[in-house]
Order: C-alpha cells, then structure tokens, then sequence
C-alpha cells in the first residue's frame, strides 16, 4: 500500500512550496491536484517522478467524484491531506455574480469538506489534515467579505474536525496566513498598487505549517505581524477592527 500526501491547489504558490517542503516527508507519492494540466507537468518536471499529476476541478461536482473514485480504488495510505485551493477577490458584494458566488463557495467550503471526508477512511494514527484559512477569518472583512467568511467557515470546521479525529490519532490544522506573495494577490485595485502590510513568503508559511500541524496543533498562525491580529481580534470589538480595516483600505474604495 502505497503512502501518499494529496494537494490541492498545488500549481499556484503556495501549494508548489507545500509541495516542496512534503517532499521531505516519509510518503511515497505526492498527489498535486489542480485544473490545469500543463502547469501539472510543469510542476511534475520540477520536483521529480514522486509527484503524480491529478487534474481536477474542485469546484465541479464530476470531477470531485472522479477524485473519490480514485482514491476508493487505489486504497492509499495517505499520511497528508493538504486542503490549499481557494479563491477570492476584492470587491463589494454586489459585483459578483451568481456564478462567482457559488464558485467561491463550492471550492473554498465544499470541497474541503468532501475532501477531509475522501480522505479519513485512508487515514491512520498519526495522519494530518491541513486546511488552509486565513487570517481574514479573525474578523468581519468588509470588501473581501466572501472570501473572509469562507476562511472563517475552514478555520471553525477544521478545528472541530480536529475534536472529532483525536480518538483516531488524526491531527486537523487550520492554517492562517496574513498576506502571502503570490500570484493570487490583486497588486492594484481600481487602478492603484495594493500595499500589503507583513507580507510573507509562500515557503515561510508551508514550512510552519506543516511544523505546527507535527506539533499536533489546531491552529497555525505565521508571523509576529499576524499573531498580533489574532490577539487584537480577541480583545477588540469587531466593529472597531472593521474601522481600523476600512482605514486602511481608504485608498481603494
């Protein structure tokens, strides 16, 4: 029986640093799941023939099924599961379509779920799930607001899910990043360069990451900067954090 991690999202910045640092894990093959195949051969040609290449679109219910299939079929032993694909977007919430909306959701809440699920009954002691929250889910965000309350949904489910699996050995972290240099962020809205206060490397965050979630923790938060903002968050009202982020963002809205 083969023992596998499985990323998702694993094309795009931070899943190609995940994928990095798992490869130094005790597994004999790395699932990189994403929707584009060429960056999949891409990402396969990069790191080595321990990588297989699944394409799949989470947000699309046939491709999730074929996934679960998949895994049914090959009965692995996954030691890994690292939820990371997501998406979202700056903007007020009457500009986003219906289809934007359910995108949102189906791929930032929904998969993560039927994923965990997928994945639990191929897990054994000492098996960790990783879902990637954000700190946007410390406080209401407004002008990110989709995207902040899909993390806070990941962040509640995934610590839950941690309570739950702890007879089984298995170890949940919600991982919470602040600002990470990647390709998803908007570098200018309507025109004018983004500032993104504690900015980090996508590696600095994987490699804590998977520290803290080794260390059995339910939580992993990166830098001094975003550690700061949970704490503010526990003793701020939230609707003076909201002033203090729409100040911020005076400039763009």
């Amino acid at each position: 029986m083969a023992s596998i991690a499985i990323i998702t999202g694993a094309t795009g910045g931070l899943g190609q640093e995940f994928v990095r640092e798992v490869l130094k894990e005790q597994v004999d093959e790395i699932w990189t799941v994403a929707r584009n195949q060429e960056k999949l051969d891409k990402l396969k040609k990069q790191f080595g023939d321990k990588v297989r290449a699944v394409k799949c679109n989470l947000s699309k219910a046939d491709d999730l099924a074929a996934l679960k299939d998949l895994i049914i079929a090959e009965k692995p032993d996954i030691k890994l599961l690292i939820n990371n694909a997501g998406m979202g977007d700056m903007g007020e919430s009457s500009e986003f379509s219906d289809e934007e909306i359910s995108k949102t959701i189906d791929l930032n809440c929904k998969a993560v779920c039927l994923l965990c699920n997928y994945a639990i009954p191929f897990m054994s002691k000492g098996a960790r799930i990783l879902n990637i929250s954000s700190a946007s889910s410390f406080q209401p965000v407004p002008y990110i607001n989709l995207y902040a309350a899909s993390k806070v949904f990941v962040r509640s489910y995934t610590r839950s899910l941690n309570v739950e699996l702890k007879s089984k050995g298995i170890i949940c972290t919600a991982v919470c990043p602040g600002w990470i240099d990647t390709d998803m962020l908007s570098k200018e809205y309507k025109g004018k360069p983004v500032k993104f206060p504690g900015l980090v490397s996508p590696n600095r965050v994987a490699v804590q990451a998977l520290r803290d979630s080794a260390k059995g923790k339910d939580m992993s938060v990166c830098s001094l900067f975003v550690k700061c903002e949970h704490l503010l968050s526990k003793v701020l009202p939230q609707k003076v954090l909201m002033k203090i982020w729409m100040y911020g963002i005076r400039d763009y809205v």
